[in-house]
């Protein structure tokens, strides 16, 4: 994805985020602050972790108000500790008061992913493995839960249904077998969509010699799934350099450096982003 893709998709999520939150109208401040007052706000951190969100909170309140001041003291990816100041902004109240839980919300949950993360990388500290993530994510919110990952310091994987093709055990039961869904992917590719790339996933050794049977020169990724570290690496003989490799189902940060031990390419967890709890952040007025 490009920068300006990013930027367009991040738009798109913060108008509708403020849409569903806004509604008619922000009652609670149009009640009882007048529309000319200004101020200033700082986003105080009061939990330890890997800070993110900072990029996406300094667009949220520029997109809302052109002319707001957004002071950054941290930069996403910075460790940060409780008592510390990420940003301060200064803006129109009504701007602040309207924008604030947005910014929280996004920030607590990224900076969440982004700690977690983080943890998962320093486990493969030495080793030739990289983390990556998958799209177990939530709906409409995979824009940001991704960017957190690679804040983190892992690898996204495909952003979704359109910019790969993943033979998954479905698809493979679906089409008739192994042989007979490589065949059809890659005549789509061909036919349909040149340069896309096809992975495969394997459920046993014996799928993975059917996979370097049929696949070789097709095929660029397989993942094995559900795999024991003994079992990766006899599939990895069999896959040699021709294929880059994937390991996937019930890696835990406790477990992950056996995998990492064989040589496998990469490892995917879906926990990166789905068991990572959100850090705590406030974002409180400066009076005076």
């Amino acid at each position: 994805m490009t920068q300006q893709e990013f930027d367009a998709r991040l738009d798109h999520l913060i108008r509708e985020a403020l849409a569903e939150d806004v509604g008619d109208g922000d009652h609670s401040t149009l009640s009882c602050i007048p529309r000319e007052a200004r101020g200033r706000a700082v986003l105080r951190i009061k939990q330890e972790g890997r800070l993110a969100g900072m990029a996406v909170a300094g667009r949220i309140f520029s997109l809302v108000e052109p002319e707001a001041i957004f002071r950054a003291s941290k930069a996403d990816g910075h460790h940060m500790e409780p008592g510390e100041t990420a940003f301060e902004v200064e803006a129109s109240v009504h701007t602040i008061l309207t924008c604030e839980r947005l910014v929280l919300n996004c920030m607590q949950r990224m900076s969440g992913i982004a700690t977690l993360t983080q943890q998962y990388v320093q486990r493969l500290e030495g080793y030739r493995t990289r983390i990556l993530d998958t799209r177990k994510t939530t709906p409409n919110f995979r824009l940001l839960e991704k960017e957190a990952v690679r804040i983190g310091g892992a690898v996204n994987h495909r952003f979704g249904l359109f910019d790969m093709i993943m033979l998954k055990d479905n698809h493979i039961d679906y089409a008739g077998g192994i042989e007979k869904a490589i065949e059809r992917a890659w005549r789509y590719v061909q036919e349909v969509k040149p340069g896309l790339k096809i992975e495969v996933e394997t459920r046993s050794v014996e799928d993975v010699r059917r996979v370097v049977a049929a696949g070789r020169g097709r095929v660029f990724r397989v993942m094995l799934d559900n795999f024991a570290p003994e079992s990766i690496a006899e599939a990895m003989d069999l896959l040699g350099s021709d294929f880059e490799t994937e390991a996937s189902g019930g890696i835990t940060l406790d477990n992950i450096e056996a995998y990492a031990v064989t040589g496998i390419d990469y490892i995917s967890s879906g926990a990166l982003i789905h068991q990572a709890r959100s850090l705590d952040l406030s974002l409180k007025a400066l009076i005076g």
